[in-house]
């Protein structure tokens, strides 16, 4: 079970890097290995509008890619409120600010959760309740 676990770790720091690279905003990755059926991790961030809100669904789709790594789904890319990347250990929902506050995602679950800094380029390393 160990190389899965290595396969998610590099996949999600994959995945955090991808949102950087389009400077996404309030970066926030939630652990739900041990709540959910459904994924190990989601990522969670925001743009300041739809058209931004698309571009930076692309530019993680693109970037994850040309890593070898496509989506199990897309959903919600047409109208830029909420679009949610599914790859499948990791679930990625990019929103429009306003529809963020709204549904409040971030906080259904009491679970491990890392901050990402925005103004950072890329990470090279998780904090340890997220390996």
């Amino acid at each position: 079970m160990p190389a899965k676990k290595n396969v998610t770790r590099e996949r999600l720091i994959l995945c955090i890097n991808a949102t950087l690279q389009k400077k996404a905003k309030q970066i926030v990755v939630l652990n739900l290995k041990e709540i959910s059926g459904f994924t190990d991790y989601m990522i969670i961030c925001s743009g300041t509008s739809e058209r931004e809100v698309q571009a930076i669904s692309q530019a993680i789709q693109l970037f994850l890619k040309k890593e070898g790594i496509r989506p199990l789904g897309v959903e919600g890319e047409s109208n830029g409120q909420w679009i949610l990347l599914d790859y499948d250990d990791i679930v990625i929902s990019v929103f429009y600010e306003p529809a963020r506050e709204f549904y409040n995602i971030e906080n259904l679950w009491d679970t491990p959760r890392m901050n990402i800094d925005e103004n950072k380029k890329e990470i090279k390393r998780l904090k340890k309740e997220m390996a």
